[in-house]
């Protein structure tokens, strides 16, 4: 049984049973659950979510990516500041990046106005913040691998529908 097979069947869909597994890996599924258990016992795997359409529901809920310039700290680099946004509850992710900003923030809040107020009083306000970039998620057509708006049909790089 390769290893990175079973994760990557896993990361695709979560809801799948080790009996469905094992086939699919060629293994038993007996071994397919030790693997998952040692894999989550290692950390390797971290967690398993429901992907949600929330446009879908009665909840209002708004996304935003932020960009952020920060100073890093002299032991600990950009360690001790990413611990600290990680922490906030509207905070979904958080990544080191190359380029022109230091972190990219992902957030959620129930409307824009509550993420901006987030942005404004408690992300710019933590010590080695220099700069932040909101830019707010208007529609998701894609996500985790998942398309969310089955009405907007394949169009491939030349522009032609993939449908026709």
């Amino acid at each position: 049984m390769q290893k990175e097979q079973l994760l990557e069947l896993l990361q695709d869909d979560a809801k799948l049973t080790p009996a469905q597994l094992a086939v699919m890996v060629g293994a038993g599924p007996e071994e397919v659950k030790q693997a998952v258990a040692q894999y989550e016992k290692e950390g390797i795997i971290k967690g398993y979510h429901a992907l949600i359409n929330w446009e879908r529901t009665e909840r209002q809920k708004a996304a935003a990516l932020i960009e952020l310039r920060v100073t890093p700290k002299k032991d600990t680099g950009f360690d001790e500041i990413a611990g600290r946004i990680m922490n906030f509850p509207e905070v979904e992710s958080v990544y080191l990046m190359s380029g022109g900003f230091d972190l990219a923030v992902t957030v959620s809040g129930q409307t824009m106005q509550d993420i901006a107020l987030f942005v404004a009083k408690r992300l710019s306000t933590i010590d080695g913040v220099l700069s932040t970039a909101t830019h707010f998620v208007l529609t998701k057509y894609k996500d985790g691998g998942v398309v969310f708006n089955r009405d907007y049909e394949e169009i491939d790089e030349r522009g032609s529908n993939l449908c026709d």
